[in-house]
């Protein structure tokens, strides 16, 4: 039977991905549910094409000119939020991808967990902000999460038939993004157009700034840690710029794994639709030829602030990688409209984890909480640096 796909978030650059690999396999998968919060335009084209079950559009302002679009089309339209979080409850889905942005994927991923959903998650956020309540909640469900990204793909591959072998640590490499090796002067100047070009990945414009940043591998750091069960110490970063070796596990013996291929997407995005099977591609095939020597270096903690941030704040826990998370989508945010230079991006971070209350053992609304409080906190810094 075909495999019924709930996909969170179909207009962005994971969403769109995924349905290049369902339109590959049209014996294998069906679009059940699709979701998307302003883009309008392409979702009506996904909607004709796949006739999925159901629509959401979270712009309710969106939902008549939706509606009238898709008159013609057996499908139910629906507007909001809270809808994107329910629509995951139906009966009909068998799998729903997260591929929202940020924190507004939270609540859909908690109500499908406890909707005993199997989750693909592309959205890291979810488990940057809220960890222990998601890790809680799929134990309480009996779900599996299936890692989209990269990374966690790679390590979740690595770990196929180790059963109950010890991990010393994992490796998750990082591409270094499009600055590696400046230096903070020339990361004074940098312009947006400048940290939109990213050497390896095809990505989403607030994601391809975290990995200029490197926020975007300090936040997979935590992530990883509440996939696996790792302790922050149990995972290390290492700058490998071809991005051919995904990621590695150490094994107590000292034994190493790694899964290797082309900086491409839709390989782990097809591994976690179809897991456990693997099933044949014609996606382009990695040649050691073509690279003969792979490179690694140490990241530069120095110029890049946002990592070490990440680790404080992942040994800090309780809502510390919520007020991050926050911090980092307000500033990005900022940045992306140009009201702000790359290296504020940064010290609005450092300042709303300093100022924001600390909640050791935060519930739901504490965490909602500290989101609003701490993007209301960083809107004032930015209102003060606006350039």
């Amino acid at each position: 039977m075909k495999k019924r796909i709930a996909l969170l978030g179909s207009t962005g650059s994971i969403g769109t991905q995924t349905l290049d690999v369902i339109r590959q396999f049209p014996d294998k998968f069906e679009v059940e549910v699709l979701t998307a919060y302003n883009n309008i335009d392409l979702l009506i084209q996904q909607a004709i094409e796949f006739v999925p079950n159901t629509i959401v559009i979270g712009n309710e302002l969106k939902y008549k000119e939706l509606t009238d679009a898709l008159s013609g089309l057996p499908v139910k339209i629906f507007a909001g939020s809270d809808a994107i979080s329910q629509v995951v409850e139906m009966d009909s889905i068998d799998i729903v991808l997260t591929a929202m942005v940020g924190f507004s994927g939270l609540l859909p991923t908690l109500n499908a967990i406890k909707a005993k959903k199997t989750i693909a998650l592309a959205n890291k956020e979810t488990l940057v902000v809220a960890g222990e309540l998601i890790k809680k909640s799929v134990l309480e469900n009996n779900v599996k999460i299936l890692p989209v990204d990269s990374e966690h793909s790679a390590i979740f591959q690595c770990l196929a038939g180790e059963g109950y072998n010890e991990i010393e640590k994992i490796i998750l490499t990082a591409s270094g993004g499009p600055f590696r090796g400046k230096n903070v002067d020339f990361l004074k100047q940098v312009t947006l157009e400048q940290a939109l070009k990213h050497p390896n990945w095809d990505m989403g414009a607030k994601i391809t700034i975290d990995s200029a940043t490197l926020m975007n591998k300090g936040f997979e750091a935590i992530e990883a840690k509440w996939l696996f069960d790792l302790k922050p110490e149990q995972i290390d970063i290492v700058v490998h710029p071809q991005s051919i070796i995904h990621s590695l596990v150490q094994f107590a013996d000292g034994s190493l794994k790694a899964q290797m291929g082309l900086p491409d997407m839709k390989l782990p995005i097809l591994y976690a639709l179809a897991y456990p099977e693997r099933l044949k591609t014609n996606f382009p095939r990695f040649s050691f030829i073509d690279y003969p020597e792979l490179h690694f270096e140490k990241p530069d903690l120095k110029n890049f602030k946002n990592l070490a941030l990440a680790y404080f704040a992942m040994d800090k826990a309780g809502n510390m990688p919520c007020i991050l998370n926050a911090a980092n989508e307000a500033a990005v945010y900022a940045f992306l409209c140009k009201k702000i230079g790359f290296l504020d991006i940064t010290d609005i971070i450092m300042q709303a984890m300093h100022k924001v209350n600390h909640i050791k053992h935060p519930g739901l609304d504490e965490l909602i909480q500290t989101d609003n409080e701490t993007r209301m906190y960083c809107e004032t810094l930015i209102n003060r640096i606006i350039i």
